[in-house]
């Protein structure tokens, strides 16, 4: 289990530069991974660790060039809307969901993944897409009596069960 430290990223993301005003799923490189089966790993604070543990041949990383946004709409006292602002998140911001995310992996045993990095996986196993595979790994938490929340019992389930899948046949 690692973050790849000292890895380079994907190919695709050197031939980019510069911040993007696009979100991490509408950036040029994701797209062009996405059509090679790379899905950008969950961003539920629960499978923040989910790279750290996935097998080193199904993930990837690209340089993260994009904007987060937040929308702040307001209401009149009817719930109608009355304005809707979106802005781009402050690095101050970031910084905190950065550190809020860090602290939920040290608590998990975790280390704090690498700044800057846009995951993406491929399924291992049988499973034809990410979704399907967290779905399998729901159900062993839960047939395991494991909690879907981020801890340490959650990154030691997954990791197994990710391990005995990239074992397995190779799906087609």
């Amino acid at each position: 289990m690692s973050w790849d430290e000292d890895g380079q990223p994907h190919g695709f993301s050197l031939r980019r530069s510069g911040r993007s005003e696009q979100e991490p799923d509408r950036l040029p490189e994701v797209r062009e991974l996405r059509k090679l089966g790379w899905e950008l790993a969950p961003d539920a604070p629960s499978w923040a660790f989910l790279p750290y543990v996935w097998p080193q041949g199904a993930r990837t990383w690209i340089r993260d060039r994009s904007t987060r946004w937040v929308v702040e709409t307001c209401m009149d006292a009817l719930l109608a809307i009355t304005d809707v602002r979106c802005e781009p998140m402050t690095e101050e911001e970031l910084r905190v969901i950065t550190a809020d995310e860090g602290t939920l992996l040290a608590d998990a045993g975790v280390p704090a993944p690498p700044a800057g990095r846009l995951w993406l996986l491929r399924p291992v196993g049988p499973f034809g897409d990410l979704a399907g595979l967290l779905d399998h790994l729901c159900a062993r938490a839960d047939g395991e009596g494991v909690d879907l929340s981020l801890s340490r019992s959650l990154v030691a389930l997954c990791a197994k069960e990710l391990a005995a899948l990239a074992q397995g046949p190779a799906r087609d």
